[in-house]
């Protein structure tokens, strides 16, 4: 019996190494897809219907340009990938992003927030600004990311699945070294308790069947609680912390610490950028940190020290 669609979908992300959250995306915005236009097939659809679809989202939805992007990317991914089907891209437009500067904090600001977020959420939250990681690249770090020796951390899998290497901020080697040891404890308890075994991808998994059992490979920010992997049913596997609660312990931190800007996890990230460009470092060298493929999108956060009082004095003081 042939699989459903979104079955073969499924399959298709999986056998590319996409990340689960991006599987239920795009499983999801196909379904809208297909719903919208009263559940036809889209083997006898084209490209004016994925224009309609996306023309909704704008217009009757009001769904930001970078919603509409997923929800395109995904559509296309199925004609592409799964019906094997070429849609012409003339026809079928990404929504354009509106061209904002980042919000940025001053160290002050950036040393208030962090005083005021408790434990954990403390430590992931320095990372982010200590090495300029995006949330879920914090979230996913393993054990063996971790270089003590060198005081580096490696991002495996980043955005465009590039890795990188990043500093270790001095000031995180003991706190995250008091982790690390937590997370001994912890996934010692799992093995006693007949689990232990972390997710990993499927490559890995047939290459080093083991693997999932060791320290090493464990997330260093795990989840409180052992649950079913969702790919594999029946099987007890501990992840990473939902990224969720760091969200909003920052948000809550900003507001406690009297922050007037609008102040989420990536401001850490664009703060990072900024700071290294003060101290003196040279574009190239923040591009490779940031893990940017074009130095143009690095060369936004030279527009924010041009911008006031940072570079431009006002006619009104002469």
């Amino acid at each position: 019996m042939a699989k459903k669609l979104l079955d073969q979908l499924s399959d298709t992300l999986r056998s590319m190494h996409y990340s689960y959250r991006t599987e239920e995306a795009y499983i999801d915005w196909v379904r809208r897809f297909i719903l919208f236009h009263q559940k036809r097939h889209p083997v006898g659809m084209g490209a004016e219907e994925i224009q309609a679809f996306i023309a909704h989202l704008a217009s009757d939805r009001n769904v930001a340009a970078s919603t509409q992007n997923q929800a395109l990317s995904a559509v296309l991914f199925l004609y592409r990938e799964v019906l094997h089907q070429e849609i012409d891209t003339l026809i079928v437009t990404s929504a354009k992003r509106p061209e904002r500067l980042p919000t940025v904090l001053t160290r002050e600001e950036v040393i208030r927030i962090l005083s005021e977020l408790p434990g954990i959420h403390k430590i992931m939250a320095q990372l982010l600004y200590g090495s300029g990681l995006r949330l879920m690249e914090c979230v996913r770090l393993r054990i063996k990311d971790l270089d003590f020796n060198y005081k580096t951390v490696t991002v495996r899998d980043g955005k465009g699945e590039k890795d990188r290497i990043t500093p270790m901020p001095d000031s995180l080697i003991d706190p995250l070294q008091r982790q690390l040891e937590r997370v001994r404890l912890l996934h010692d308890e799992d093995l006693l308790a007949g689990f232990g075994q972390v997710y990993l991808p499927h490559a890995l998994e047939l290459k080093y069947p083991s693997a999932a059992t060791e320290l090493g490979w464990q997330y260093l920010f795990p989840a409180p609680k052992c649950a079913p992997d969702p790919r594999t049913p029946g099987t007890m596997r501990r992840h990473h912390l939902d990224p969720s609660g760091l969200q909003k312990s920052v948000k809550d931190a900003a507001r406690k610490a009297e922050i007037r800007k609008r102040v989420t996890c990536h401001t850490f990230r664009h703060s990072f950028a900024t700071h290294l460009l003060q101290n003196g470092y040279d574009i190239r060298t923040v591009q490779e940190l940031l893990g940017h493929k074009d130095v143009r999108t690095t060369m936004i956060y030279t527009h924010v020290l041009n911008c006031g009082g940072l570079a431009v004095k006002s006619p009104l003081d002469n």
